[in-house]
């Protein structure tokens, strides 16, 4: 009997770990490519038919009254979309300080000094001067180190408007000698470009010129992607508040138990099929849990006001998770409320302090804009320099920038043109 127990025992302790180490792809994948998660699973398995939630309308899946209200393809919900599925412009840049362009400490304070201070174009828009007087250089010295950007990828980030980009990038092109001077001076007088058009080697500059990336961090840039959320979180008549998996976007898992050939191959092939099923489940019941705790911690928020600052920790210890998995696990996921559609990370904003969340900085960057003057609209810099004053915190202006995109507002220029506009 021992024997028998210690033999189911392992069993039983096999199974959990073949529907754990399906569980985690699964978990980890958005919603809108749990299928690729699931193919590596179902490609090598003959008793397992898919049948794909995509079919079906999106909308009619979400109950009405989230329709009804805010429900968008914000930037920030595109920004969260793409983002955690490429390397962004920071990491690819902040990879390249160092040896050889950056060797020593200073050059090194400098570079991250003005990979810090690019607008969402890749210009560098920073308070040189301000920065000399802190480390005590020279301007002479600090742009001697910027200008080595123009040997940084991607070619062109770093330089203070598109003219010097574009020279960056001509100094990595392939053009001719002899077109070279001619497109030295065309990119300085981009204003009147067509006036060196019976210039020998005009064409030659306008081909290479074609290639140059405008801007510079074109590549970095956000596209429009649907947002599938795996949970909605709604209020009924009844003012009670619900949380909600979007189930039917799911797809869904035919196994075939009476297959036609009886084998242990097959019958291994049925074990992992259901693995397959309890895994997806167990990523229902993990998320659907995660939703429950939100509401909890954060139901200000679902009635109107801001989200609080909460650690990934206190998830993780609810779960008994390393953070590192739990982060894994949120990324990439959407609730839709009322009040819109949010990536989940959204409601485990960490701390700047203990009573200052990044829902509050963004709160009162959005004052801050809505009371700007139209004429002169504070610059990020500006803005950087108001919330760290407001808040009594330490920031940088890449936050600010970062924080400014996803609540959908333009750069100064940009609003300055939109006010004028108006």
């Amino acid at each position: 009997m021992a024997a028998l127990r210690q033999t189911q025992s392992v069993e039983n302790k096999h199974k959990l770990s073949n529907t754990l180490r399906n569980w985690l792809p699964i978990l980890h994948s958005s919603l809108s490519d749990l299928g690729e998660a699931m193919s590596p699973f179902v490609e090598s398995n003959p008793v397992i038919e898919v049948e794909s939630g995509y079919e079906e309308n999106f909308e009619k899946k979400i109950p009405r009254k989230i329709i009804s209200g805010a429900v968008s393809n914000s930037r920030t919900e595109q920004i969260e979309a793409l983002t955690i599925q490429k390397r962004s412009l920071y990491e690819v840049l902040d990879e390249q300080i160092g040896k050889p362009l950056f060797p020593t400490p200073i050059s090194q304070d400098i570079a991250t000094f003005v990979i810090s201070n690019l607008d969402e174009n890749g210009y560098y828009e920073g308070d040189s001067e301000k920065f000399c007087n802190e480390k005590n250089l020279s301007i002479e010295e600090f742009e001697k180190i910027r200008l080595r950007f123009a040997h940084v990828e991607p070619v062109g980030i770093g330089a203070k408007d598109l003219s010097e980009s574009f020279i960056f990038q001509l100094d990595s092109s392939d053009i001719s000698d002899e077109a070279y001077s001619l497109a030295t001076i065309v990119i300085r007088d981009m204003q009147d470009i067509y006036s060196y058009s019976n210039e020998e080697y005009f064409s030659e500059v306008m081909h290479v010129l074609g290639t140059f990336k405008n801007p510079p961090s074109i590549e970095y840039q956000e596209e429009s992607a649907q947002i599938i959320p795996d949970l909605m979180i709604y209020f009924n008549e009844d003012e009670s508040i619900e949380v909600k998996l979007n189930d039917a976007y799911y797809p869904t898992i035919h196994i075939d138990t009476n297959y036609a050939v009886k084998h242990d191959f097959i019958s291994q092939k049925i074990k992992e099929a259901k693995s397959l099923v309890d895994a997806l489940d167990m990523r229902k019941a993990t998320l659907y849990k995660v939703g429950l705790m939100i509401v909890e911690y954060q139901y200000e928020f679902f009635t109107g006001g801001a989200i609080m600052p909460l650690t990934l920790k206190t998830l993780a210890d609810e779960f008994g998770h390393n953070p590192s998995t739990i982060s894994r696990a949120i990324a990439n996921k959407y609730i839709a409320c009322d009040r819109g559609t949010l990536a989940m990370k959204e409601f485990f904003t960490t701390a700047i302090d203990d009573d200052v969340s990044n829902a509050a900085i963004k709160d009162f960057l959005r004052g801050l804009v809505k009371q700007e003057s139209h004429a002169k609209p504070l610059s990020d810099m500006k803005l950087l320099d108001l919330i760290q004053d407001n808040f009594k915190v330490k920031m940088v202006r890449r936050t600010i920038a970062k924080y400014r995109k996803q609540l959908n507002i333009a750069g100064s220029s940009e609003r300055k043109k939109l006010y004028q506009l108006h």
